[in-house]
């Protein structure tokens, strides 16, 4: 029996966790069920319990939870020696304010990018040029924590041409394509704030993204989700960069929704297949 979460792949049966917590009559069908389809808003509590009594699960979100945040990602990076901009990891404001204190401890030249540990599509991403405009995010750090969210990042700035590479994998099919501003000097490359596509351009590069993500994935398990890939303008063999998994991704660059959902679907049924369970 296949059961699934997700409103869009209908299975033999079919439930909604969508705002509220996973009960004992979905404990009863996860415990009873060959696999489970998840949904791209899985609730972690929905999570634990499908990887703890079901087998097969697709998407695997393991990573996703283990490393939550732009925090936990950067982590994920380090430790699985994936590269990606040199980057220094602060839990708290008092963590900066320590690490600041210390002679021996710098942060990178200006600019340097700083992020919150929240956000997707640019927010909360801002390229410090100056002092005052570190002084400006770290008065926003201080009041976020005021209201309970906590943990920000620094990460050396990459030139890259005024474009990122976004290589979307679901299963076995992966998409990539630039995402690239006509504008020099804007800082933000993504479709939310006025980048265009590109899909044809710099083909080796493209396919040298591809790979990594693939290797990076054969590693963590990810089997859903759109990574955000630099690769720096400044050097003549330049290597991709890991900036961010997206887990909740943008369909525009792939064909809209509609072309996402038929594209998932046909993966999930591959998937189905891939576990002899059809």
């Amino acid at each position: 029996m296949i059961l699934s979460f997700h409103p869009c792949f209908e299975a033999d049966e079919n439930r909604l966790c969508a705002g509220r917590l996973p009960d004992e009559n979905d404990l009863a069908l996860i415990q009873s069920a060959d696999a489970v389809i998840l949904s791209q808003g899985c609730p972690p509590e929905l999570f634990r319990m499908v990887s703890r009594n079901c087998p097969r699960f697709f998407p695997d979100y393991t990573a996703r939870f283990a490393y939550p945040g732009k925090l936990g990602q950067a982590r994920l990076f380090r430790e699985t020696g994936a590269r990606h901009p040199d980057t220094i990891v602060f839990e708290r404001f008092s963590d900066y304010r320590d690490f600041s204190q210390d002679t021996d401890c710098r942060l990178f030249s200006y600019p340097f990018v700083l992020k919150m540990d929240w956000g997707g599509e640019g927010d909360n991403v801002h390229l410090i040029a100056s002092a005052d405009e570190l002084k400006h995010c770290l008065n926003r750090v201080t009041a976020y924590e005021a209201t309970g969210q906590y943990g920000f990042l620094v990460q050396r700035y990459i030139p890259s041409g005024f474009r990122s590479l976004r290589v979307v994998v679901i299963y076995r099919k992966t998409l990539s394509y630039w995402r690239t501003h006509d504008q020099p000097g804007c800082f933000y490359a993504s479709l939310s704030k006025g980048a265009r596509v590109d899909r044809d351009s710099d083909p080796v590069l493209q396919d040298a993204a591809v790979q990594a993500v693939r290797t990076f994935c054969e590693q963590t398990g990810i089997d859903l989700a759109g990574f955000d890939i630099l690769f720096s303008s400044e050097e003549t063999q330049p290597v991709p960069l890991f900036l961010e998994i997206n887990y909740f991704f943008g369909r525009q660059g792939i064909g809209g929704s509609e072309a996402y959902y038929a594209l998932l679907v046909e993966q999930i049924h591959q998937w189905i297949i891939d576990q002899n369970l059809r």
